[in-house]
């Protein structure tokens, strides 16, 4: 039997234990005849096994006081889709199974290693399915209801919260200028960072230079993996990233073209884009003889380019150097210092937060892609046998959205799991890092962030990262899906231990044995006096060398100098032949009580422009009956400015109370704005609302009046209270910090109707 209601559907599967075929849809009348037939229906919903509950948002505001009051437990409700869910899921379920399937066929070839070309081309079917999985799942969600992003954009660009950089010579894509407001809300963001992380875990905060020297990101591996594949056109140089260029080529292939093989098989090629390499790109290019999008030209073969910013460093310009891509290198190079600052203890962690520079060849979607950005990292080092968190347990019951690469294969969604039940259960790596997991997760809401559109996705092997042996991304949902904005991996002892391999500086920490042992030590003894004498300014290079050789090399220089008068050796390129006289090999015992490890490091790393654009996305609202009045909600926290001043008219009477307010804010460090335009007070507050102040103090000839009070309002809900003026700047501080809330606020003081005195 189905009903149809213009306000609520209730979805109620069969209780019987055989397929669903048959669902009740019934309608909550507001009217008072129906009251039992909507009790048998509450019914049907508290029997049923399981059911859903959809609310259609395109009602009356005022309806339903009587329905919250009997049945107050049907009102806690989603929005209502286009579809049903069962609907989704039988058109989701062929898509679900295609990836199960592909997945399952990757697990058997890793099981049966396969080789390494069948299993990769394995996995970028896999990945292929993935994408389609997810597209269709995003295609089939509501729309968010009346977002519109060009409307928030203006809003952003008119404000100057930010805007492209160097716009009145044209601009430069990829680049930004950040002004007052967005300068103000990108500082409170890192401070309210900067809070949670550095003070509250007792984190070592650094700053280390921007300019790198090509051996440090040799090391890091930055030199060879950090690049992207782009296309030049052969008659003006322009260029594009060539996995965009096919993206945007073949989706509008698929708009005008009719073939519906040919469309099947464009967008399976545009799910695979991200697995591609240089031959796959040109036969595309090739297939479909592409050209330049801007000009119509023949366009040159894909060419790898290295994405960091390149520079001499010093006049005669010997020293190649580069733009950080990331701040974690200033900190891995800093170790032994910092290990000596604890105490030479571990665990310890490092913060950073800066300016990190990516040359992208194609920079889009606003703040998520662009060449220069502001970065906050934690190194967080740790002995690699004991990955324990001592805070573990104060967060071990938060329940942390985790879409799991096993998920991604089997074509599932997110689940919401404890991280304890996670990190037992071995689906997060350890505890460290399920902890700083949890704290993001934590901060994100702290700052206002949407939960509902936040999800933490592993990294699959092929896509790890080069340095990482555990990753997993949070990400929010945008309008241009979802976006990466902090990403946390188990980095190992990977970077530690390239740099000392790079440098023979040991970057190690000492570990207390739980009791002495005795070891073997095999030490190269030089003669530096013969060495000198024969190598000259060689010699110092040569000792060195031989002071960071290895138990086994040094075992082997043993066995030939027995043998033979002489050794030779491999020195930055150079062979070095050395005598009996000038080399011993020392063997013998010595007992130890302490034994050396390379930490591993977990990483945290969040992308701060990523984060404040979801921010904002996640915060636009429009005022109910008005589309023009547009405002974001931000938390106090986060928001530019604290509050706004606004006196009534221009009554010379009230500036004596505008100082007066004005001045007690500053004393607390509240920020604030007076505005004493002479518009009305409605256009003024809705100034105020559009920047984000979450509060406005009206001074009105109530003011005038002893004792002096104004009226206190908040920007989201339109609430007025009447207080003290002398209490005004500490309810205002007290909600900044969190310290109180608006509710709090409205139990005690009286709410405000009107003002009694008119002038």
């Amino acid at each position: 039997m189905i009903c149809r209601s213009k306000h609520f559907w209730l979805i109620v599967k069969e209780k019987f234990n055989r397929a669903p075929s048959d669902f009740l849809l019934r309608s909550l009348s507001s009217t008072t005849r129906n009251i039992r037939e909507n009790r048998l229906a509450l019914d049907l919903v508290r029997q049923s096994s399981s059911c859903i509950l959809w609310r259609n948002f395109a009602t009356r505001t005022n309806w339903g006081v009587r329905k919250r009051t009997l049945f107050p437990k049907l009102f806690f409700i989603e929005d209502r889709p286009s579809m049903s869910a069962i609907e989704h899921e039988e058109t989701l379920a062929p898509l679900r199974l295609a990836v199960q399937e592909q997945g399952n066929l990757v697990r058997k070839l890793k099981e049966e290693k396969a080789d390494p070309v069948t299993i990769k081309a394995a996995v970028t079917e896999l990945k292929a399915r993935i994408k389609s999985l997810e597209l269709k799942v995003l295609e089939l969600e509501p729309k968010e209801e009346k977002f519109d992003r060009l409307k928030m954009e203006d809003l952003l660009k008119q404000k100057f919260f930010y805007d492209i950089s160097f716009s009145i010579y044209g601009g430069v894509a990829g680049q930004y200028d950040f002004g007052p407001l967005g300068c103000a809300v990108k500082n409170n963001i890192i401070d309210e960072w900067r809070k949670f992380f550095v003070l509250e875990e007792g984190i070592f905060e650094v700053n280390t230079s921007c300019l790198t020297p090509e051996p440090v990101l040799q090391a890091s591996g930055h030199m060879e993996k950090f690049a992207d594949y782009m296309v030049k056109d052969l008659k003006n140089g322009e260029c594009f990233r060539v996995d965009h260029l096919i993206q945007t080529s073949l989706e509008k292939f698929i708009v005008d073209s009719k073939d519906r093989e040919a469309i099947a098989e464009a967008s399976k090629l545009i799910s695979q884009l991200d697995n591609m390499k240089k031959d796959d790109y040109q036969a595309i290019i090739d297939k479909y003889s592409f050209k330049s999008p801007l000009t119509g030209n023949d366009l040159s073969e894909p060419i790898e380019f290295n994405l960091m910013f390149s520079t001499n460093i010093g006049p005669a310009g010997l020293l190649r150097g580069f733009l950080r891509p990331e701040t974690a290198q200033g900190i891995f190079v800093n170790f032994k210092r910092l290990l000596e600052f604890n105490g030479g203890k571990l665990p310890f962690a490092a913060a950073q937060i800066g300016k990190a520079f990516r040359n992208e060849i194609s920079p889009r979607a606003g703040l998520i892609r662009v060449r220069e950005f502001d970065l906050a990292e934690i190194e967080h080092f740790v002995d690699p046998d004991d990955k324990a968190h001592p805070k573990f347990d104060d967060v071990q019951q938060v329940e942390l959205p985790l879409l799991s690469a096993c998920n991604q294969m089997d074509g599932k969604s997110p689940v919401s799991i404890a991280v304890g039940e996670a990190v037992s259960k071995g689906l997060i790596a350890n505890q460290t890092l399920g902890y700083f997991m949890t704290k993001t997760f934590l901060f994100l809401k702290h700052i206002g962030i949407n939960m509902d559109k936040v999800r933490f996705r592993q990294h699959m092997s092929n896509e790890m990262a080069h340095y990482a042996s555990d990753c997993w991304d949070a990400e929010c949902k945008t309008s241009y899906g979802w976006v990466e904005c902090v990403g946390h991996a188990d980095r190992s002892a990977f970077d530690l231990t390239h740099h000392t391999n790079a440098t023979n500086v040991k970057l190690v920490a000492e570990k207390k044995l739980a009791s002495p042992k005795k070891v073997k030590v095999m030490e190269c003894l030089p003669n530096k006096a013969k060495i000198g004498k024969a190598f000259k300014q060689d010699s110092k290079v040569i000792i060195t060398h031989l002071a960071q050789i290895g138990e086994e090399e040094a075992s082997a220089l043993k066995e030939q100098l027995a043998t033979g008068s002489s050794v030779t050796l491999s020195i930055d390129n150079k062979r070095v032949t050395l005598s009996a006289e000038m080399l011993t090999v020392k063997e013998y015992e010595k007992t130890v009580h302490v034994e050396e490890i390379i930490p591993s490091v977990i990483e945290p790393a969040f992308g701060i422009g990523r984060i404040m654009y979801s921010l904002f996305e996640h915060s636009f609202r429009e005022r109910e009956g008005d589309e023009q009045r547009t405002y974001l909600s931000l938390p106090p926290s986060v928001a530019p400015y604290k509050c706004s001043v606004l006196p009534l008219s221009g009554n010379t009477e009230f500036a004596p109370f505008t100082r007066t307010i004005s001045s007690s804010l500053r004393q607390l460090g509240v920020s604030h704005k007076v505005d004493e335009s002479s518009g009305s007070i409605g256009r003024r507050y809705a100034r105020t609302d559009q920047i984000a102040i979450p509060l406005g103090v009206t001074i009105d000839f109530d003011t005038l009046k002893e004792p002096h009070s104004v009226t206190l309002r908040e920007r989201d809900s339109l609430e007025q209270v009447r207080l003290p003026v002398d209490m005004v700047a500490s309810v205002v501080n007290d909600v900044a910090r969190g310290v109180i809330t608006w509710e709090d606020v409205k139990q005690t003081y009286p709410k405000f109707e009107q003002q009694e005195a008119t002038k």
